[in-house]
């Protein structure tokens, strides 16, 4: 059943009446009354705030070992195994050869999964080292201790050698400072909610980031797999030169690691497939990589893969836990700036594959708190001589792919570890680095997949999928930590190109409805005549505000500077009309009371059919042409006492055609324009003045400007930046198009020929 209501037409100022608009004082609290208001202490917001920082008391209570506890466990082994070889592997061969107690290296791996997973919001990422930062924390240690400031002289030979022992122990102090003074700018950033950086990594940008990532990983497994020794490469190009490398050195290849691998990758994935087909009729995965793990190291072990064939091994793992200490803090200053670099490369790193593993199972990821997880993290494990630590992309992917449901597994990986380091560690150092490889290569098949994504951008966005491709070549070229930078800064530029041109349209109405359409795309969209709608579909800034008033001009037809002209000279030519007008008067009174002598004596209608008659010898042949056109202003211009009033009329008028004419509008109907400015969510100073400009310019043609749609941030934004005058008021804001469109046919009425309600209701249809 319609229901219909009737209401007046509210402009700004009647509907802050009706609805009470609150001050500005009312909805934006003083300093001091925030601080009062934080500080007052209700217990649901003592609640919100306990699990907004601890999240683990949110899900940890709702959690189901029947469903999500085998998982975890398989998945939290695979993960701790994972974490023994790569912990050690990545750090002494990147950037710390001084840590010779790999105890040191491999308590971060235990402590870091057990800080995150109090503090962590995402289910599946792996925290602990990465080799981009290292790099970035070894190139810190080398330039603050070089060799040449550690060098002491050999009584012997009088020869300057290197103390390695004090250079080595400086640099652990750096890279301790370092990590904590990071941590600590991570967790200050994610107090002040500095993690809405995030909101700029878009999806497409995130998958393809996370793609050239995984083709990073591939490339650094390829030395393991063929059993080769590429040169080590930092910085832009160097998945290149790695890449070059490990061709030029193929035919180097070490034939047994080959088939470890060969024979690895085609039992994993031959297993995984298998998986696959009866994971329905499985209660839990089979652990493949576990399997793959165990199965590498007992055969290693009995078959002395290591000994007889010099296949690369994990090797010693060592026993027990570093302990804490307190890092020097007079390095802080020579290190701040690197570590608010590794803060945000770390963050970014982190919280972009949090994203896609979120996206990908359907649940949020809280960018402040990861920041502060993160950080307490760096921040503690610095204590306890670790290093800067983000999410790793192949542990990620195995935590992910062998069935981790909740960071549980990352408590299981810490305990693996733990136990490990204690006991274990022999166990596992007959391992084969081949097969470690060849674990991270085949998890990485499910991100290779997202190279489909191309197609899918093609069809859907040509912007995101140029974002797509920048995102990936950059980060393939430039490493990931520059990588990533460029990428954010392209696709920030793309929403700023975007904003700059925008879709400008002038709206219809849809008959019988109070809804307006652009006119270029709907059929039935119907022209309010003697109005013009205007919207344009981004908010108006500085950036892109002479552009607006550019085509607002072209969409209205009106050349304002040409129509300004022409009405200076309409003026001119009226005030040029009455002093004729009154030199004629003079001159028939005149001639009525002393008629000249001889003279012959015309009538007044006399005399204006024989002006008519002279007239129509320069307008008989319709419009006129320049050659005419120039004959009537030398005429208007010098003696017209001869012409009559009509044929000043009809002059007047053809004047007015040719000018319009050279404007390209024939007839001046538009009495209104109206601004729809629903898409604004904020108005800068600049937009404010070329608003102003808007109103002025069209006033001197008079032509009446509205605005319509303005949120109350806007309208509050209008009114800070001086826009309401006594010309410009609120009477000149509408709380919709409708409103103002209705307003202006009743100011300025409406074109003879098409009534109101032929196109407008003023019933409107709920």
């Amino acid at each position: 059943m319609d229901r219909y209501m009737e209401r007046e037409v509210l402009d700004e100022q009647r509907l802050e009446e009706v609805t009470q608009r609150k001050t500005h004082s009312d909805t934006h609290p003083s300093l001091t009354e925030t601080l009062k208001d934080s500080l007052r202490c209700t217990a649901p917001k003592l609640k919100r705030s306990v699990l907004s920082c601890l999240p683990v008391l949110y899900w940890l209570p709702k959690y189901s070992i029947w469903d999500y506890g085998m998982p975890d466990l398989i998945s939290g082994i695979s993960v701790g195994i994972m974490h023994l070889p790569q912990g050690t592997k990545t750090l002494m061969s990147h950037s710390y050869p001084q840590y010779k107690n790999k105890s040191q290296i491999l308590s971060q791996s235990f402590l870091i999964p057990l800080i995150y997973f109090f503090f962590g919001t995402s289910r599946h990422i792996s925290i602990g080292t990465f080799t981009v930062l290292s790099i970035m924390v070894g190139g810190v240690t080398e330039r603050l201790a070089p060799d040449t400031d550690f060098l002491i002289t050999n009584g012997t030979n009088n020869t300057a050698e290197v103390d390695i022992t004090a250079r080595d122990l400086y640099r652990v102090q750096v890279a301790a400072a370092t990590t904590v003074l990071g941590g600590l700018i991570q967790v200050v950033l994610g107090l002040v909610k500095f993690g809405f950086v995030g909101t700029y990594l878009s999806e497409p940008m995130v998958r393809a980031y996370t793609t050239a990532a995984a083709a990073h990983a591939v490339v650094a497994q390829l030395k393991h797999i063929f059993g080769v020794s590429p040169g080590r490469s930092s910085g832009a190009f160097s998945l290149v030169y790695t890449l070059r490398d490990v061709c030029l050195l193929l035919p180097h290849t070490h034939l047994p690691t080959l088939c470890v691998s060969a024979v690895s990758m085609v039992f994993l994935i031959s297993a995984k497939e298998l998986n696959s087909f009866l994971s329905p009729r499985l209660p839990v995965p089979i652990p493949m990589e576990l399997i793959t793990i165990v199965a590498g190291t007992l055969i290693s072990t009995y078959t002395y893969l290591n000994r007889n064939f010099t296949i690369s091994v994990v090797g010693e793992i060592p026993n027990g836990l570093s302990y804490p200490s307190v890092p020097d803090t007079s390095i802080f200053k020579k290190v701040i700036g690197d570590a608010f670099a590794l803060a945000m490369v770390g963050y970014a790193i982190s919280i972009s594959l949090g994203k896609t593993f979120a996206l990908k199972h359907g649940y949020n990821v809280d960018s402040n708190q990861e920041l502060v997880a993160l950080g307490l993290s760096n921040a503690v494990g610095g204590f306890f001589q670790c290093f800067s630590v983000c999410s790793s992309m192949s542990r990620s992917l195995i935590q992910e792919t062998t069935g981790g449901k909740t960071q549980m597994a990352g408590v299981a990986s810490a305990l693996i570890v733990l136990v490990t380091i204690l006991k274990l560690g022999p166990l596992f150092q007959e391992l084969p680095t081949a097969v470690l490889a060849v674990i991270v290569l085949v998890n990485l098949k499910g991100m290779f997949k997202q190279y489909s994504d191309i197609v899918t951008l093609w069809k859907r966005s040509k912007i995101d999928l140029v974002v797509w491709l920048v995102t990936w070549v950059s980060t393939m070229l430039l490493n990931l930590d520059l990588g990533l930078a460029a990428s954010i800064i392209f696709a920030l530029m793309t929403v700023i190109f975007r904003t700059q041109m925008p879709t400008y349209s002038v709206l219809g109405n849809v008959p019988g409805t109070e809804l307006y359409v652009d006119m270029e795309t709907h059929r039935e969209a119907r022209e309010i005549p003697g109005v013009t709608i205007f919207r344009s579909s981004a908010t108006v800034y500085f950036a892109n505000a002479d552009l607006y008033l550019e085509a607002l001009k072209e969409k209205s037809g009106l050349d304002i500077s040409k129509m300004i002209i022409y009405k200076k000279r309409q003026e001119a030519k009226q005030r040029r009309r009455e002093k004729r007008a009154e030199r004629r008067e003079k001159r028939q009174a005149k001639k009525e009371v002393e008629p000249p002598s001889g003279a012959q004596v015309f009538s007044v209608e006399e005399e204006q059919g024989r002006a008519e008659r002279e007239n129509g010898t320069y307008l008989k042949g319709g419009e006129p042409d320049s050659t005419s056109l120039g004959w009537m202003s030398e005429l208007q211009d010098g003696d017209t006492t001869t012409l009559g009033s009509s044929s000043e009329d009809t002059l007047s008028r053809d004047l007015e055609r040719v000018s319009l004419g050279s404007l390209g509008k024939w007839t001046w109907d538009i009495h209104s324009i109206i601004i729809d400015l629903s898409t604004a969510n904020f108005i800068d100073t600049v937009a404010i003045k070329t608003m102003k400009n808007i109103f002025q310019d069209f006033s001197k043609i008079d032509v009446d400007v509205y605005l319509a749609g303005c949120q109350s941030c806007v309208v509050e934004q209008l009114e800070l930046g001086d826009f309401f005058s006594e010309s410009v008021t609120k009477r000149h804001l509408f709380a919709s198009v409708h409103d103002a469109a209705l307003y202006c046919l009743d100011h300025r009425g409406q074109h003879p020929t098409c009534p109101k309600h032929c196109f407008l209701n003023f019933d409107k249809k709920m």
